[in-house]
């Protein structure tokens, strides 16, 4: 297992919490960011009561938030040899629920920027019936400064993400005891 030491959030994720960490509670977007990422400990902890799977390790993901009834938002590291940035962010319910709600770093900053925490994400087919998504400018800015060629509606890059990862439910459900 890797310490927590040597799992520093990427510049563009830290600066995106801190600014979810201030508006939190104002925007109607389910999401506590955390301050940094759970320890090894603390993800294997997690994934083994999650699947019910005692054999787990949680070295494939890099939990950095939750919703407001503890379902963690994860870097899923599924791509070998590739950065942090480069894997996709993936949600994972209280009550079950899966979805990759972006294929990397960048778009999920665009998807934070439109309004959107993994939750909404996930769940982006049935949202709550008097939810309204509202950009958020200081989100938008970072996603600019940190990835401008990501640039796409969260309608987009929910549908890329399930595009390109469609076996992400029956591969968590595969895990499970």
């Amino acid at each position: 297992m890797i310490p927590n030491e040597d799992r520093p959030f990427p510049a563009a994720l830290a600066a995106a919490m801190a600014v979810r960490l201030d508006c939190m509670g104002e925007d109607g977007v389910d999401f506590e960011p955390y301050e940094s990422f759970l320890t090894a400990d603390e993800t294997t902890d997690w994934l083994r009561s999650w699947t019910g799977n005692s054999d787990l390790t949680g070295d494939d993901f890099r939990v950095f938030g939750q919703d407001g009834t503890g379902g963690y938002a994860a870097f899923w590291l599924i791509r070998p040899g590739r950065e942090l940035a480069e894997q996709p962010v993936v949600f994972m319910g209280s009550e079950g629920e899966t979805g990759v709600v972006a294929r990397d770093l960048g778009t999920f900053l665009w998807l934070l920027a439109d309004g959107f925490g993994p939750w909404e994400a996930a769940a982006f087919y049935e949202p709550e019936p008097d939810w309204t998504p509202r950009v958020n400018e200081d989100l938008a800015a970072i996603a600019e400064q940190h990835a401008p060629a990501c640039h796409a509606s969260a309608a987009t890059i929910v549908a890329q993400a399930a595009q390109e990862f469609p076996d992400f439910d029956d591969t968590i459900m595969g895990l499970c005891r």
